[in-house]
């Protein structure tokens, strides 16, 4: 493994830069990747982290999930395996020094097929675990995200080549830390995969009614094991990941739609506006109308 040195971070900076002009999120002609730029420390702002990689060119970044906190930057990258609740801030940029990351999404086909044609090197022998980690970043990593973001420019080459280039960064993945992670997350009869199963369900039932029984017999499992397991994967329990996911759609209709606060919190599955205005507090540290009127008044881009 080599251990990586500036001289990559400043080869990828200068390519994401490049392909991402202006703060904010950037597609690309790849679905699976793309580019966060910020020209400025940001408030802590709610998102749901998708099963991806994050590898950082240029500045640093802190997610939140529950109560532990992952900061990375270029020596380190972030994986994620789930759908994770996290409340993420930059924490070190400037215009001169823009934060830059970039961000591929996997693909759990490739990561299985991996997987099955290369048993004996892909072990997991550790137990389950958050579904989200710090890794080293290194060398290999870097120089093979590099290949891939120029790819950009040779739109003849993408087809062929872009699926390569991410299947070998998976590679990476999967013979590092992260690797017994990776591998429970491409097997659906994992409890991994069933955990990510009900996280799928409740990502899109949130505003519906659903106790812990039922989402346990959706996962194939008794009530106290997925409770333990869920709790394992994500950090929280699975009411209390479904609380997050109600509350950080109801911030974004508040934000971008303009809704009030009861209106909101009735979209999102809570009968209370009382109980809805403390569990946000507790959350994001001001009541529903205080907060949008805060980010508002920094400048917080909509699609935040």
């Amino acid at each position: 493994m080599r251990i990586f040195s500036m001289r990559n971070t400043r080869h990828l900076s200068d390519l994401i830069a490049r392909h991402a002009p202006g703060d904010g999120t950037h597609c690309t002609a790849l679905p699976r990747l793309r580019f966060i730029r910020s020209g400025k420390p940001t408030l802590p702002m709610p998102a749901i982290y998708t099963p991806s990689l994050c590898l950082v060119a240029q500045g640093e970044k802190e997610a939140q999930l529950a109560t532990r906190r992952f900061r990375y930057d270029p020596a380190n990258f972030l994986v994620a395996a789930v759908d994770l609740p996290v409340i993420g801030a930059v924490t070190r940029a400037s215009a001169e020094e823009p934060y830059l990351c970039l961000v591929l999404d996997l693909d759990r086909t490739a990561l299985a097929e991996l997987i099955t044609a290369h048993a004996d090197a892909v072990r997991d022998s550790a137990p389950l675990d958050l579904g989200l980690m710090l890794g080293q970043s290194t060398q290999d990593m870097l120089d093979a995200a590099c290949r891939l973001v120029t790819l950009l420019d040779n739109e003849a080459d993408v087809a062929a080549l872009a699926p390569l280039i991410e299947r070998e960064l998976m590679w990476r993945l999967l013979r590092g830390p992260a690797g017994p992670m990776l591998r429970r997350m491409a097997a659906a009869d994992t409890r991994l995969g069933r955990i990510d199963q009900a996280i799928a369900w409740l990502r899109d039932h949130f505003a519906e009614p659903v106790s812990v029984e039922q989402l346990a017999e959706r996962a194939g499992m008794s009530a106290s094991a997925f409770h333990e397991h869920f709790r394992a994967v994500t950090g929280l329990s699975p009411l209390r990941y479904r609380a997050q996911i109600r509350l950080q759609e109801a911030r974004r209709l508040m934000l971008t739609e303009g809704l009030e606060a009861a209106n909101a919190g009735f979209e999102v599955g809570y009968n209370s506006p009382s109980q809805f205005s403390r569990e946000y507090g507790q959350v994001f540290g001001l009541p529903p109308a205080r907060d949008v009127t805060r980010l508002r008044e920094a400048g917080t881009p909509a699609a935040a």
